[in-house]
């Protein structure tokens, strides 16, 4: 078996306490695989997929529904948890495990406290974010101070999705995962881009999940919604213009890895902003992996997805 090369940007943990004390409502945000995906989570199982799959390092996050539960002590309580829980992940099995803190934003304030403890004292890698929270976006001026400070340290922030509380459960028989996590992703990145999150802090580096969720397929659309006149005042903010916006940003591929995705987000987006996700324990760790090597993507495509891009955002894993 050769040597594990590949950098996975979109790979889960689950802290057993973190999972222990909101058992219900995590096994619920991923209702569409089987529960003992999450139950029987440890990270020598995570070793032992990343070594099979030719996972050399992966960047680990906690999943939906995140730490923050509407409870401001809760919720510092549970990042800290699980941030410490990742850092010593990272000196177990050394060279295998970064990590994007978790933050229990909307709490503004501890936000700001953990991201100094995660990235000053912890040295992790980034911040993980949830899509939406509640029913408010990123954008949303009430964050402003977290991105400012985000940006002063140009720090790289990863989002996973969600399913907002307006638009949970609107199809029986559908789960959130199916529609309307890649629904919010593109929300997100849209009200990032229209509160001039993107254009006020142009020093952080954005990672999507699952090739950004329906952007692809809405980009053009977005952007030409920002050149009408009554949207003047939203595309003052926007200066660059929305596609080249959309373009700077970073997308991996879990999920996408087939020829109609994969060629909408290829068509959408340089190859220098694709990263390599797995979405693992909820899905095989090598699948998308091996399913992007049957889409006939040059040499050079495939090495920049799995690992030469991720090493431009993360040179330490070199």
């Amino acid at each position: 078996m050769p040597a594990p090369h590949r950098i996975d940007t979109h790979h889960h943990i689950l802290p057993p306490e973190w999972l222990a004390e909101e058992r219900d409502r995590i096994l619920a945000g991923a209702s569409n695989v089987p529960v003992e995906n999450q139950t029987g989570w440890s990270s020598a199982r995570a070793i032992e997929a990343m070594d099979k799959a030719g996972i050399a390092t992966a960047v680990i996050s906690v999943s939906t529904p995140g730490v923050w539960f509407g409870n401001v002590q809760q919720g510092r309580r549970l990042a800290r948890l699980c941030n410490d829980y990742g850092a010593h992940m990272g000196q177990d099995y050394p060279g295998r495990f970064g990590m994007f803190a978790a933050i229990p934003l909307p709490d503004v304030e501890g936000s700001l406290r953990e991201i100094a403890y995660a990235l000053d004292t912890l040295k992790l890698d980034g911040i993980g974010l949830l899509t939406s929270y509640g029913d408010t976006w990123p954008g949303d001026p009430k964050y402003a101070p977290v991105f400012d400070e985000l940006n002063r340290r140009k720090a790289i922030v990863y989002f996973h999705p969600t399913a907002p509380t307006c638009c949970a459960n609107l199809v029986p028989e559908i789960s959130a995962a199916s529609i309307e996590y890649p629904t919010d992703t593109t929300r997100c990145i849209t009200n990032l881009l229209f509160s001039g999150t993107f254009t006020r802090c142009p020093e952080i580096r954005f990672i999507f999940s699952h090739g950004g969720g329906t952007l692809p397929m809405l980009a053009h659309r977005i952007a030409s919604a920002l050149i009408r006149p009554a949207s003047r005042h939203i595309a003052q903010r926007v200066p660059q213009g929305a596609l080249n916006a959309f373009r700077a940003l970073f997308y991996d591929v879990a999920s996408v890895t087939n020829p109609i995705s994969m060629g909408a987000l290829l068509a959408f987006a340089p190859i220098t902003q694709v990263l390599l996700g797995s979405d693992f324990p909820f899905w095989d760790a090598g699948v998308f992996a091996e399913q992007l090597r049957t889409l006939g993507l040059a040499p050079a495509q495939l090495s920049a997805i799995e690992r030469e891009n991720a090493l431009r955002l993360f040179p330490r894993f070199g």
